[in-house]
């Protein structure tokens, strides 16, 4: 099977469900970067140890970022054919992530200021990863302020991503204590 098919050669590529669109527009820009993220969260799961909370959460949200993928490379008109959990992101998704946030920041010791990343190899990359979810975040809020987003819960679900993505960097520093010492 050929993984080319030259349809792209023009500057333009294909939307779920047909219909094509310039490769720089809004929409491929917003599933792009969300497909950064879940590479960004690939490596992350590549150090985090095979089976444990961490690696488990991070392998379930790289699943979901498919999903938000798949809804936001969708044509609007389109979005009735989408199915949820599948190809749109639901509001138990959103949920979910809440869950997730609350269950490691209960667990954590914050320093009473801002974090710099690299208390270790598995929150550094974490904490790069949060910084591509953001930026997915905003591609779709950019589709949004063009009318190009049927629902906000892709939105919400993105952002509530890449807050547990924070607290689980925070929940893996948790790992280097002496990265609190002096603080408090």
């Amino acid at each position: 099977m050929k993984i080319y098919t030259r349809k792209g050669d023009d500057g333009t590529t294909g939307l779920w469900y047909g219909g094509r669109v310039v490769k720089s527009s809004g929409r491929p820009e917003a599933y792009g970067s969300v497909d950064e993220a879940a590479s960004e969260l690939g490596v992350c799961r590549a150090v985090a140890t095979r089976g444990g909370e961490l690696y488990t959460d991070i392998l379930r949200i790289q699943e979901e970022l498919f999903v938000a993928g798949a809804e936001l490379a969708t044509a609007p008109e389109a979005s009735g054919r989408l199915e949820d959990g599948v190809s749109r992101v639901t509001p138990a998704m959103v949920e979910r992530l809440e869950t997730d946030i609350d269950r490691y920041m209960e667990r954590v010791n914050l320093p009473p200021k801002f974090v710099i990343p690299g208390g270790n190899e598995l929150s550094a990359r974490l904490d790069v990863a949060r910084t591509a979810v953001r930026r997915a975040e905003r591609r779709v809020s950019a589709l949004r302020d063009a009318g190009e987003l049927p629902d906000d819960t892709v939105l919400t679900y993105l952002n509530r991503a890449s807050d547990a993505v924070y607290a689980m960097a925070r929940f893996a520093d948790e790992d280097e204590p002496e990265l609190f010492k002096g603080r408090g």
